[in-house]
């Protein structure tokens, strides 16, 4: 094999195994969207501490 098809060859592939992880990752963020919540009627109370108070 000469060179230049070695240099394609993992190029291309390097693509196919990029696009396979991307279009895996993109199912699973599609499948695991959940919608909002409907708003209730009465509003939420607000919180005593910050988020990051332990």
């Amino acid at each position: 094999m000469s060179l230049t098809t070695t240099i394609l060859m993992l190029i291309f592939g390097w693509l196919s195994v990029a696009t396979a992880m991307l279009w895996g990752v993109l199912r699973i963020a599609r499948r695991h969207h959940h919608a909002p919540p409907a708003p209730s009627g009465k509003a939420a109370k607000p919180a005593r501490h910050h988020a990051a108070a332990h």
